[in-house]
């Protein structure tokens, strides 16, 4: 039996993507026509090891899942003609081990139609590696490192916005087709990228998905062999891959790309690499696109025998390019470094930090790595240590923490810079004059500097300047409020600390806060009758809405405020008042707490973000909900309720003022 499982797991690997393309052909439904695959896959290991594995075992899954979309299409009636042309199709099988029909166009198909612009990226990354990977929902969420559950809905529900917006199968032509290509290639390019470098995880590669976008790049190319960016992009990720072996230590631990040992990168992977990039200059022509160019990059750096020899001007001049075609921050990132290389790390610099106002990168880690990098270089060595632990403190990749705390821990101790500005939030926050809910206010704003401008950084350099980029970077598109509420945050601190105005550069927005309209009676039927809430929504939404209190004030609550007999609880200076509906809910919420935030959140708070006891539950360990969680939670509840999709706020349960 397990010989039998590991022949149907190796069949559906090998044939699932020709499989599922042709039944999609049929069907015209990419939902329908997994499932008739996978219905084809159970039949196999029911029979098989009874009757003996065939000697062309996709060809038999490939029969039997035809077959059983035949009779699904007369089940539901189709035409006539069409259940005609598919039965004389089938009957042109000659047995369950005949060769299946070529269609590669299906196949072909099949990559556009899951890599549909439609669908979000991650999306498509998901719905590729199911459909033309084969593989299970469980191993996608073991390479992306999420639960089964997230890579089962995210599959879900790429099928139905497939099925509701009516995408054809179909190949896009002219101008379609580039922008459509490039859609393709991103998530190829990104199902290695997150094999190549995981962003996340003990680990700093997982060569499985690398094997499976190189996979899928080749058979790109052996379907579109006229695409050069295919052929491009195919050589890029062989190259990069020739590397996997010398790109970590003994322990795992990450090996820049000058100080490996090329003795051990893979020649076969090299020489791949460059019969694809001779295919792609061969079927180019015009000028040369954003996979071209990175594989060209590629190129120089495996033409190069040590790391001496690296032709960085050439590097830095591809680069250049690349950038006017692709400016993305992170292709400037990567320039930043390779001018640093090529002209010196005081010209990388001065690129890396031009790069500091831009919010894409304002928590990517390598950019705080490659300043750090490069200040390193030119002897600055406590601004480096700085930048090297706060890119440690940004990345979630457990091997690449502990490779910038080595590298920062290499620069030597550092001078007594005096109180830091971690130190510094963390006794302005924990003063005992603060109530619960100013402090979590507070906490928002000096977290957000701290991991902008790392913990360590001497408060002395705490600059207006630094400021201002910290809130263009990260509040510049907020409301008012939210600017204004951050703002006060930022001069009480720095009242506190005796600094000059860290504020000096924020002005003022003005607040202009539109009148919230109550949720009319109907609506409101229609919020308390979503099927499926849990208890404490239901509790919530109750309590905001008997008792026209602000949300902060009911958010703020404690089990030990309230009084139940009389449905009242002390809020500050004033009471808090309910009616039977939350009288109802309120003990099935507690279920026996006498301490604590009466709203809590969904899980333990991690290491780094523990709240202050007033806002922790000592019986369960959980934080107090936060208002933005709740207002999230909420607006996703009621967005099918919502003519204009965006869900109600909670502040529209305050009921309607009577009129006198």
């Amino acid at each position: 039996m397990p010989d039998v499982h590991r022949t149907v797991d190796a069949a559906w690997k090998l044939e699932s993507a020709k499989i599922v393309a042709s039944l999609t052909r049929m069907v015209r439904d990419v939902g329908l026509a997994e499932e008739l695959a996978q219905d084809a896959v159970v039949a196999a290991l029911e029979q098989w090891p009874v009757s003996g594995v065939p000697d062309n075992p996709g060809a038999w899954l490939t029969t039997t899942a035809k077959r059983r979309a035949v009779d699904h299409l007369r089940r539901s009636q189709r035409l006539e003609r069409k259940q005609e042309q598919l039965a004389h199709e089938l009957g042109q099988q000659h047995g369950p081990d005949a060769t299946p029909d070529a269609e590669p166009d299906d196949v072909l198909r099949l990559v556009f139609l899951s890599c549909h612009p439609v669908l979000p990226t991650e999306v498509r990354a998901a719905l590729t590696l199911r459909l033309l990977g084969g593989l299970t929902a469980a191993e996608i969420s073991r390479a992306f490192l999420v639960t089964e559950t997230v890579i089962t809905q995210r599959i879900a529900r790429a099928k139905r916005t497939l099925a509701e917006r009516r995408v054809p199968f179909e190949l896009p032509e002219g101008d379609r087709l580039a922008e459509r290509l490039s859609s393709v290639l991103e998530v190829v390019y990104l199902i290695f990228n997150e094999g190549y470098s995981a962003t996340s995880g003990d680990d700093l590669m997982r060569p499985g998905l690398c094997l499976e976008a190189l996979r899928l790049g080749r058979l790109l190319a052996e379907l579109a062999p006229r695409e050069p960016e295919v052929h491009a992009l195919v050589a890029l990720m062989e190259i990069q891959a020739s590397r996997a072996a010398a790109r970590t230590g003994p322990s795992g631990e990450p090996v820049p790309l000058h100080e490996q040992n090329r003795g051990r990168w893979d020649q076969l992977l090299i020489r791949r690499g460059f019969t694809a990039m001779l295919r792609a200059r061969e079927t180019g022509g015009g000028a040369p696109g954003p996979y071209t160019l990175q594989a060209a990059i590629a190129v120089c750096h495996a033409q190069a025998r040590s790391a001496e020899d690296t032709d960085w001007t050439r590097i830095a001049s591809l680069y250049e390019a690349l950038a006017r075609i692709l400016p993305t921050p992170i292709v400037r990132l990567n320039r930043a470094v390779a001018v640093g290389m090529a002209h010196g790390p005081q010209a990388g610099l001065d690129l890396a930090d031009s790069l500091l106002a831009d919010a894409v990168l304002r928590d990517y880690h390598l950019l705080p790595g490659v300043r750090g990098d490069l200040l390193a270089r030119l002897g600055r060595h406590d601004e480096a240590r700085i930048e090297f632990r706060r890119a440690a403190s940004l990345t979630k990749n457990a091997a690449e923490r502990a490779f910038l705390e080595r590298r920062a821990d290499a620069l030597g101790a550092a001078a007594p810079p005096g109180r830091t500005l971690g130190q510094a939030a963390h006794d302005f926050l924990n003063r005992e004059e603060l109530d619960a809910a100013t402090r979590r206010s507070y906490g928002q704003t000096l977290r957000r500097l701290c991991r902008t401008l790392g913990e360590q950084l001497p408060l002395t350099s705490l600059t207006a300047d630094a400021v201002t980029r910290v809130f263009v970077t990260t509040w510049g598109g907020a409301a008012a409020a939210t600017w204004n509420r951050h703002r006060s945050a930022v001069r009480s601190f720095g009242a506190w600390a005796a600094l000059d105005d860290p504020a000096a550069g924020l002005d003022r927005r003005t607040e202009t806060r539109p009148r919230t309209r109550p949720l009319d009676s109907a609506q409101l039927d229609a919020v308390w009758d979503l099927p499926d809430l849990p208890l404490r929504e239901k509790t919530l939404w109750r309590l905001l809405h008997e008792s026209a209190a602000g949300v902060s004030a009911v958010l703020a609550l404690n089990v030990e405020d309230l009084d139940l007999d009389d449905r009242r609880a002390r809020a500050g200076d004033t009471w808090v008042a309910w009616r039977s509906g939350t009288a109802r809910l309120l003990p099935r919420l507690l279920a026996g707490r006498t301490r604590g935030p009466v709203f809590l959140s969904d899980r333990r708070p991690g290491p780094a973000r523990t709240p202050g006891p007033a806002d922790l539950c000592p019986d369960t360990g959980r934080r107090r909900l936060s208002y933005e969680r709740a207002e999230y939670l909420f607006k996703q509840a009621t967005r099918a309720l919502d003519p204009a999709r965006d869900g109600y706020t909670l502040r529209r349960l305050k009921p309607r003022r009577r009129a006198r």
